[in-house]
Formats: C-alpha cells, sequence, structure tokens
C-alpha cells in the first residue's frame, strides 16, 4: 500500500518513513514549503538527504499563500483583540493534515503519515481512539485533538511507540543524515522565536505605549505596546515593585494590561469554546478528566461540563498557571485524548 509522509527535515519524520518503507509500505515524501525563511533551503537539503538513503520518491508543495492567510494572518489577528493563538493547532487542523490528505489523494495514497508522538487505537467497534505518544517528554498528543473520526481512519503516527532516544538510535543504525539534527521549539514561522517583531512589521499600532493598571485601577505605569505580552507573563513589565507581578489581562480597547500577584495569576475555573470531540460528539453531561491549560503545563484533574453552542466549563481540582485566552485546553482519560476547546476566560 502507499502512504504518503510529512517530512520536515528533522529526525522524527524521517524515521517515520524509514519505519513504514521497513514494513513494507510504498512511501512517498512530501515536504510542504509554508512560508519563505531562511532554514527552508536546509530542512529540504536535509530531506532530500533522507529520502536518498530510503530510496523513496521526494516531493516540495507550496503552501505558503494557504498558510499566510489561514494561520500567520490570524496569528497576528489575534494579537489584536489581546488574546494568545496556538498557530501549530491551527495549522493541524487547517493546513497539514487536510492538505497532505489531499496530496495523498492525487498520488492514489491510502494512508498520510507523519512524525507526531502520538498514538492511534482501533476499537472492535470502528471507533478511533487518538492517545499520547509512549514517551511522555515528547508527546503531542496536545496539538492534535482537533483531528476527526474520518482523519484517524487513514492516518499513521509510526514514531508514536518509541522514545525520542530510540528514534535517534533507529536514525543511527540506517545512517539517516538527519539522526542527530537538533529540534526546533520555536514557533516555525518564526525561527528567531522574537514574535513581537514579526507582529510589528503586519500591525506597528499594537505596539503604542499604553496604561498599566493594578486590579483596583490605579495606574502604575506604562507598557511598550500591547503584543508584548500575554498573560502570566513578567518580563517586559519594567516596573519596580517589592514583590512580582504578572499580566493579569490584557484590555485591547484601551490598550492597557492589567498586572496582579503570583497568587492571582492561578485559576480553577475555565470556560471555553469552539469545542471538538475525538469521537465526533460530547460526553452526555458531566465527566472527570485530566486537563491542561498549555502544552508544558502540569494539568489537574477536573470536572467537565459540555455547553450549548461547543462550549465547556472546566473547574480544576488544582489551581492552573494563567489559563489565556486563545489558547487551547485539552482533555484527556488516562492516554486517550477526548478532545479540547479554545480559551475564553477564567476566573478563581
Amino acid at each position: 500500500m502507499r502512504v504518503v509522509v510529512g517530512l520536515s527535515g528533522g529526525v522524527d519524520s524521517a524515521v517515520a518513513a524509514l519505519l513504514l518503507k521497513s514494513a513494507g509500505y510504498e512511501v512517498i515524501g512530501i515536504l510542504m514549503k509554508l512560508f519563505d525563511y531562511h532554514q527552508f533551503s536546509s530542512n529540504a537539503e536535509a530531506i532530500e538527504a533522507a529520502a536518498a538513503v530510503l530510496n523513496i520518491q521526494f516531493h516540495i508543495i507550496d503552501l505558503s499563500q494557504k498558510f499566510e492567510k489561514i494561520v500567520i494572518d490570524n496569528f497576528c489577528a489575534e494579537y489584536r483583540t489581546g488574546r494568545t493563538p496556538n498557530p501549530c493547532i491551527r495549522c493541524n487542523e487547517l493546513i497539514k493534515f487536510p492538505l497532505l490528505r489531499q496530496e495523498a489523494d492525487k498520488l492514489g495514497a491510502q494512508f498520510i503519515a507523519t512524525g507526531h508522538h502520538a498514538r492511534i487505537k482501533r476499537d472492535k467497534d470502528g471507533q478511533y481512539h487518538l492517545l499520547k505518544g509512549l514517551d511522555p517528554q515528547k508527546d503531542q498528543s496536545y496539538f492534535l485533538y482537533r483531528l476527526t473520526q474520518e482523519q484517524l481512519g487513514n492516518l499513521l503516527f509510526p514514531v508514536g511507540d518509541l522514545t525520542k532516544s530510540e528514534v535517534r538510535q533507529k536514525a543511527r543504525e540506517f545512517s539517516l543524515p538527519n539522526a542527530e539534527r537538533e529540534e526546533s521549539q520555536e514557533i516555525c514561522f518564526i525561527p528567531d522565536n522574537d514574535y513581537a517583531a514579526f507582529i510589528r512589521q503586519r500591525y506597528p499600532e499594537l505596539f503604542q505605549p499604553g496604561p498599566v493598571y493594578d486590579t483596583s485601577g490605579k495606574i502604575l505605569g506604562e507598557h511598550a505596546g500591547i503584543a508584548n505580552f500575554t498573560i502570566g507573563q513578567r518580563k517586559g513589565l519594567k516596573i519596580a515593585f517589592g514583590e512580582r507581578r504578572y499580566v493579569l489581562k490584557i484590555v485591547p480597547k484601551e490598550n492597557a494590561i492589567v498586572i496582579g500577584s503570583e497568587d492571582e495569576v492561578y485559576q480553577t475555573q475555565v470556560w471555553a469554546n469552539n469545542c471538538h470531540w475525538v469521537a465526533g460528539a460530547p460526553p452526555a453531561g458531566k465527566i472527570r478528566v485530566w486537563a491542561k491549560v498549555r502544552s508544558q503545563g502540569p494539568g489537574s484533574f477536573a470536572l467537565i461540563q459540555p455547553l450549548p453552542e461547543d462550549r465547556i466549563y472546566v473547574k480544576f481540582d488544582q489551581p492552573q498557571w494563567a489559563p489565556t485566552p486563545g489558547q487551547a485546553i485539552v482533555f484527556w482519560q488516562g492516554d486517550e485524548v477526548l478532545g479540547g476547546a479554545t480559551i475564553e476566560q477564567s476566573e478563581k
């Protein structure tokens, strides 16, 4: 059977292609060009070298115009509303998986695959379940909660059952040229991680000075632009206090930020919208889950209650650091991803 593998230049996707080739699949590698950046040529060269070792076809498809419109424009626009977006989740939902599937259909491939650290299981009733990757330090299931049953039915995550060290060892055994390549931790279209400079080029008005308030409404100083900040941030306030202060709220209509104590950043209740359930439908009522408001956060057990219009209410057992409007809240039971939503607001 034929499978199209999304290749990024990193070791995970290269080993995904290796494992599929070893399992007898006819593998075709695809590099999605999502934007113009200085690392693209080096990624393409790394993939071309790995494809030569694996003896597989390799194509580049230019999706930069769609990516600019769907992901980058949204990323910048969210900051205009005082929210902090998660572009990786949006890309997975609207670019990476659907367009990789389109390319697979053109090439007559039954499956698509990526190097994500996650797993898929099909039960006896034909239902697909999205599970965490085996390596807890590399699990990427948080970013995949918007996958549908239809997508899961022809999607493969070959490295999901491996630890990162096992992935690298596989790459070494087969002399893949990117076996030791370092991982990128930044937003892919901002390689230098300076997101403020990136937004400034598009929306300079978001970098006008404005007031900094405390929770009582007292003006404490001036900030250098709301796009410099996200909820829970301390760096960049440049205001002297006897104790640490953190951003609690961004008020774009007033071009203002509100700051407070560390204790005030922790929240127990979260309301979220645009909820998606991997099973295709919400639970019948309240259920207990493990939930996280950021991919690297510790998370906590929580009680969730589905609300009308794809909204949800979440009550955490343990207060969570800085639930941030625009970011994702994701739910698990054990290793299984149930779904997730976009944070609207939070309270103690």
